[in-house]
C-alpha cells in the first residue's frame, strides 16, 4: 500500500447531501478551519452557485488562508451546445476563487442519452474543453467520472474514453466515482488496476456506502495504486453516505 495518499474531503458538500443536514455558514467555516487543523489534503467546500449560501461562504473564504489544505470548488462540465466561454456554471467556479476546481462528467452512456440528452461525442468534447478552459486560470482541476464503475459495465471503451478526455485536457487527477454505491471491492480492484496501468495521470477513488462496502472499496482502489481517496466525517453523504 502506498504512504503518499492524498486525503480529499467532501463533508461541505456531499455530506451537506444527507438527509437532516444543513450546514450554516458559520459551520461550513468552522468544519473547514477544523478539516485544515487535521491536515486534510483538500477540502471540497461546496457548489458556487448552486445556492446564496455555497456563493456567501467562498467569498468569506477568499478572505481567509489555509495552513495545511487546498480549497476546492465543486461543479460540472460545460452544458451541452454551450461555449465554455458563455457557460453558467464554469464562470461561477472560477469567480469563487479557489484554488483547486472539481468537475464531474457522465462515464455512463447510459445518462449521456437518457440524462443529458446529447451524443457521446459531445459528451466526450464538454469534458475535453470544460478541463482545458479551467486550467488556463487554474492550476489545478481534479476530473470526477460520474458513475464510471456503471459505465465500465455497459460499455467499457466508453468509460475509459471519457478518462481520456479529461487527461488530454490537463486533467491532474483522475477520480473514479461508485456513484450508486453497488460496486464491490473485487470490481473496484480490477477497475482500478486497469486505470492505472493506462493512464499516467494519478488516479483517486469516490466510493458510496450502498452496498456498505466504501471504506474497503477505498482501500482496494489505493492497493492497485489510486493516490486520492475522497471521502467525508463519520461516513456523511447521499443516501447511505
Amino acid at each position: 500500500m502506498k504512504s503518499d495518499v492524498l486525503v480529499y474531503d467532501t463533508t461541505l458538500r456531499d455530506g451537506a447531501q444527507s438527509v437532516g443536514v444543513s450546514f450554516s455558514l458559520t459551520d461550513k467555516l468552522r468544519v473547514m478551519d477544523c478539516l485544515d487543523d487535521l491536515g486534510v489534503h483538500y477540502i471540497e467546500a461546496g457548489w458556487p452557485g448552486s445556492n446564496p449560501k455555497d456563493e456567501a461562504f467562498f467569498a468569506a473564504a477568499a478572505k481567509k488562508s489555509l495552513t495545511n489544505s487546498k480549497l476546492t470548488a465543486f461543479g460540472s462540465t460545460r452544458m451541452k451546445n454551450t461555449a465554455v466561454e458563455l457557460d453558467k456554471n464554469l464562470e461561477l467556479l472560477l469567480r469563487s476563487a479557489a484554488p483547486v476546481i472539481t468537475i464531474f462528467g457522465k462515464t455512463w452512456d447510459l445518462h449521456v442519452k437518457e440524462a443529458l440528452g446529447t451524443s457521446e461525442e459531445e459528451n466526450l468534447e464538454m469534458i475535453h474543453s470544460s478541463i482545458r478552459y479551467l486550467k488556463r486560470y487554474v492550476d489545478e482541476v481534479i476530473f470526477d467520472a460520474e458513475h464510471f464503475f456503471d459505465g465500465l459495465k455497459d460499455n467499457s471503451d466508453y468509460a475509459h474514453r471519457c478518462l481520456q478526455a479529461a487527461a488530454e485536457a490537463g486533467a491532474d487527477y483522475l477520480v473514479l466515482c461508485d456513484t450508486n454505491g453497488g460496486s464491490l471491492p473485487k470490481e473496484i480492484q480490477q477497475a482500478t488496476r486497469e486505470v492505472v496501468s493506462r493512464f499516467d495521470t494519478p488516479i483517486g477513488i469516490h466510493a458510496h456506502n450502498d452496498s456498505d462496502c466504501a471504506v474497503a472499496n477505498s482501500i482496494e482502489a489505493v492497493e492497485e495504486g489510486a493516490v486520492m481517496v475522497q471521502g467525508t466525517i463519520n461516513g456523511l453523504g447521499e443516501r447511505c453516505g
